[in-house]
């Protein structure tokens, strides 16, 4: 290895390069992301725990083919590994040179159209005569390539999603000194719905290859458990109580216990449910700016639009995908206006829904829709001085977005399956009256504010006090979004001081930590002594 890129403690595989890359001048230049929120700042924070981080993502060439070397075809060479210095620390990003062909078989339709479906239990949506595999494994090999060339001797690979499944088996075949984990940022299917995947046994064995396997909720770890054992014959060496914050009876996903051990093939995989959290420190800091107050003031401005009475108003934020339940919000929304007219003009809704990347071919019949529903409920309802429904295709930067939090008496978050969902959470932290303690601020010490959401979503196990909704039920939906313009401010402010003492309590710091100790105990560990499991977090 180069001297100017030395080995790593701590390699992080995930699809996506972790800054913005712009040429100025002529210059390649790497700058952070403007907002320290979502996942990519959320894993880079870990490079803060070790004296030099790796991390390994792909970069689109041109060209027909790639080489090892970082070229398409010769056509567009690069420098395939860089270093960055960043407020994060300093680390290397190694990035795979793959051609839009390769992009298109293994991300687009590969993971998209066959993978996707079926880890959120919609098998009817499922893909095989697209899919090519060879195709798949190829990429999954490169980025395992990639990541046991940055490794320091007992180095700690984590690898990130469904995408990269194949990776753990060729890093254990490449480098069996390393200790391997990976996270799944989605949901974990049901054996019969797991075993429609033709390359079932392939996945289950190369994520057995893992040292550990994590997962945002007890309910998903228990399914790959279930999978493991009932398709590979792995053994339930130990299981545990969940802990009791992620263990609510009674909800959709509930879990009361969930296997924390595996034994295959001689060694243990060890299994671990720990959500992912937001960056609370930094929406409190957006919570105090004056840039923050001064969007506050124009937005409120602007839905009054004067009204004797302010407007009520309702947020949904995510991306356009079937999985994520907008086109039915949409049509409840409809429902609502149709049978409470008097709601017909002190009622508005914003609506982001984030279209695909170019190439996502599977989504564009699910834009069309919501385009469609958006049109007929503005055409029917809107005046001169107001319009029912704002639907931006565009994505509102953070900063932004937390303004539009803090004015929302509504967020209507109603996926049909999501692994997690950070939204929910952000709107959350957004709604404490101060930038201070979250959850040290009391009943009182919010703005209030009514979270609608599906049960359906990894966060509805942890986030008590939201109001849960059944999105495949008409009634439920239109029962919740009533209840949640109707509910009396005391009822709101005791629901959200519940749900900011678990917003603060699961944070990216929390995360972190949790996420360390783990490692720490897979490293101080013999191979033939299983580490104990992270215990509870404290209340």
């Amino acid at each position: 290895m180069d001297k100017q890129h030395p080995l790593s403690d701590l390699v992080i595989v995930y699809h996506r390069q972790p800054y913005e890359e712009h040429v100025e001048n002529g210059q390649v230049v790497y700058r952070e992301h403007a907002s320290p929120n979502g996942i990519v700042p959320t894993l880079k924070s870990f490079f803060g725990s070790v004296e030099h981080g790796a991390w390994v993502a792909w970069k689109q060439v041109e060209g027909r083919s790639t080489d090892r070397k970082g070229k398409g075809d010769g056509k567009e060479p690069f420098e395939r590994v860089v270093n960055i210095t960043d407020s994060y620390g300093s680390y290397s990003v190694s990035r795979l040179a793959l051609t839009a062909q390769q992009v298109r078989s293994f991300y687009h339709v590969t993971s998209k159209e066959a993978l996707w479906p079926i880890l959120h239990s919609f098998p009817e949506r499922y893909n095989y005569d697209a899919v090519d595999w060879p195709t798949f494994r190829e990429v999954n090999r490169l980025f395992a390539e990639a990541a046991v060339a940055q490794a320091a001797p007992g180095a700690v690979i984590w690898i990130h999603d469904y995408n990269l499944w194949l990776t753990p088996r060729y890093v254990r075949e490449l480098r069996p000194d390393v200790k391997i984990a990976f996270f799944h940022h989605t949901p974990f299917p049901s054996s019969s719905i797991f075993s429609i995947l033709p390359w079932r046994d392939e996945i289950l064995g190369s994520l057995l290859d893992c040292d550990l396997v994590g997962f945002h909720i007890p309910r998903y770890a228990a399914g790959f458990a279930a999978a493991a054992r009932n398709l590979k014959g792995t053994a339930i060496l130990k299981e545990a109580k969940a802990p009791a914050s992620l263990s609510h009876h009674g909800l959709a996903l509930s879990q009361a216990s969930y296997p924390v051990q595996l034994g295959h093939e001689g060694r243990v995989v060890h299994v671990d449910a720990c959500p992912v959290g937001t960056n609370v420190s930094h929406i409190r800091s957006l919570i105090d700016s004056d840039l923050t107050r001064e969007r506050e003031t124009r937005i409120l401005a602007e839905l009054k639009k004067g009204e004797p009475d302010e407007r009520k108003l309702i947020v949904s934020v995510g991306r356009t995908d079937y999985t994520k339940g907008t086109r039915d919000m949409l049509l409840a929304y409809e429902r609502l206006l149709q049978r409470q007219p008097a709601l017909v003009g002190r009622v508005q809704l914003l609506v982001t829904s984030v279209a695909a990347a170019a190439g996502m071919g599977v989504y564009r019949n699910v834009q069309r829709e919501i385009e469609q529903i958006a049109g007929r409920i503005n055409a029917r309802h809107s005046t001169l001085a107001y319009r029912p429904l704002w639907l931006s295709t565009t994505a509102i930067p953070f900063e932004e977005l937390v303004a539009y939090y803090r004015c929302a008496d509504v967020c209507w978050i109603t996926p049909l399956r999501d692994g997690l969902n950070l939204v929910a959470k952000e709107y959350v932290a957004a709604r404490a009256r101060d930038g201070a303690a979250l959850g040290a601020q009391g009943d009182a010490g919010n703005l209030g504010g009514v979270l609608v959401l599906s049960e359906f979503t990894g966060a509805a196990v942890e986030l008590d006090g939201a109001l849960l909704a059944n999105p495949y039920s008409h009634h439920q939906m239109d029962v919740a979004i009533d209840r949640a313009l109707e509910m009396p401010a005391p009822e709101q402010q005791e629901r959200m001081a519940r749900m900011l003492r678990s917003v603060e309590r699961y944070d990216t710091v929390q995360w972190a930590r949790h996420t360390l100790e783990a490692f720490k105990a897979l490293q101080a560990s013999p191979e033939d002594e299983a580490p104990q499991p992270v215990s509870e977090i404290p209340a």
